[in-house]
């Protein structure tokens, strides 16, 4: 097995309840999962939040400014500077589409140029969400079609951010939001590597 790396894994669950389900794609359920080591101890519980995943476009102009949404996020009550973003909540949905998607609807720009930058576990601890992280460049503008905006998204600001600017308030810590954060490091890295 090699050192570096994850891999798939699945321990033996005796039984799950769901806790909450309704007709939206986030689901939140207990199971009874038991420890294939030693099958004859008791079974313990885990708390999953079920999430399909979800698509960041991190979108850089030609003069390295990055656009930038304002968004209230009533969890953590907070609003966070975000990337445009978005629920993969269709099944077999192509990371890639929703990460076009959603800089249309959220941005109306469009990206003659996409590069995946990382696809990250967001909690693996409670949830098998994923982050798909992706770099749009060559941007023009676009309509958003017939899609509204609602609820905090409608209370949404935009802004454009040098990203120089937008990598200092990753390192400060004034820019929190885990996948802003990690795209933003993510095409530092590439840039340091030549990519």
């Amino acid at each position: 097995m090699a050192l570096i790396g994850d891999t798939p894994e699945s321990w033996p669950v005796d039984s799950s309840t769901y806790l909450h389900r309704d007709d939206w794609v986030v689901a939140f359920r207990s199971d009874q999962v038991r420890t294939p080591q030693d099958p004859d101890a008791p079974s313990f519980r885990r708390l999953v939040v079920e999430h399909p995943g979800a698509s960041v476009a991190m979108a850089v102009d030609a003069d390295d400014r990055v656009f930038c949404l304002k968004q209230y996020r009533h969890p953590a009550q907070m609003r966070f500077l975000e990337f445009p973003a978005g629920v993969m909540d269709a099944a077999g949905e192509d990371p890639k589409d929703v990460a076009v998607r959603e800089l249309r609807e959220e941005a109306e720009l469009e990206a003659g140029r996409w590069t995946h930058l990382l696809s990250v576990w967001a909690t693996p601890g409670i949830s098998a969400e994923r982050h798909h992280l992706f770099l749009a460049e060559e941007l023009s503008t676009a309509s958003r079609g017939d899609f509204a905006l609602h609820h905090e998204e409608a209370d949404m600001e935009s802004l454009w951010v040098p990203y120089a600017e937008l990598l200092d308030g990753v390192l400060d810590g004034t820019v929190s939001d885990a996948p802003v954060a990690l795209a933003v490091l993510a095409l530092h890295a590439r840039r340091l590597r030549g990519q």
